[in-house]
């Protein structure tokens, strides 16, 4: 198999139903999914297995649920049917609300870091926020974008928010408080999300 096909050398791809060029909004959201997928990758490979055993189990799901958002953003609408499912999202609510009852409850926001692999993990998790940002752009501009790309791109971000507390806690790390936040977090929410 030869990895290079020189179709690209002009400044297109090829997507599932056309050309695009490699400036394409569509391509610089899937590719920025692929950027997500790359650092749970590096996160995987931080963590002890027998520790965090059942994260491994869910981040393996993660990435080839990434690799099906990935193909349904280079997918033209009606070409194929659409791989990313629902109940990828309700999978992740219900993750969200185990792990968030595993880690301290917190009052005030916090800085990204602690562990390695939870430094992996809150990497991914902005790289997310910018692949969702992405495709909201992209779907205001183009018609035909899977509705479930946005909605599991905004609860995956959370759930690295998450596991990256657990993996600090199941390690002993704390994580260290944004030292001018206000208390914004009650019950392990936001404040603004009860009323």
């Amino acid at each position: 198999m030869r990895l290079y096909t020189r179709t690209g050398d002009k400044g297109d791809t090829s997507i599932i139903g056309g050309r695009v060029g490699k400036d394409n909004l569509r391509v610089e959201a899937y590719g920025t999914v692929d950027e997500t997928n790359c650092f749970v990758g590096q996160a995987m490979a931080e963590l002890e297995p027998e520790k965090f055993k059942d994260i491994l189990a869910d981040l393996e799901t993660i990435q080839h649920e990434l690799f099906d958002c990935g193909g349904d953003l280079a997918t033209v609408a009606g070409k194929r049917e659409w791989k990313l499912q629902p109940e990828s999202v309700d999978d992740l609510e219900k993750k969200i609300d185990e792990y968030i009852k595993e880690a301290p409850e917190l009052e005030r926001f916090i800085l990204p870091g602690g562990s390695k692999a939870s430094s992996s993990i809150h990497i991914a998790r902005t790289v997310t926020r910018r692949a969702e940002r992405l495709v909201v752009a992209l779907m205001r501009q183009e018609e035909g974008i899977h509705p479930v790309t946005l909605k599991y791109l905004n609860r995956l971000s959370d759930y690295f928010f998450a596991i990256a507390r657990v993996i600090n806690f199941r390690l002993g790390v704390k994580d260290v408080e944004y030292i001018r936040s206000a208390n914004v977090f009650r019950d392990g929410k936001r404040k603004e999300d009860k009323q």
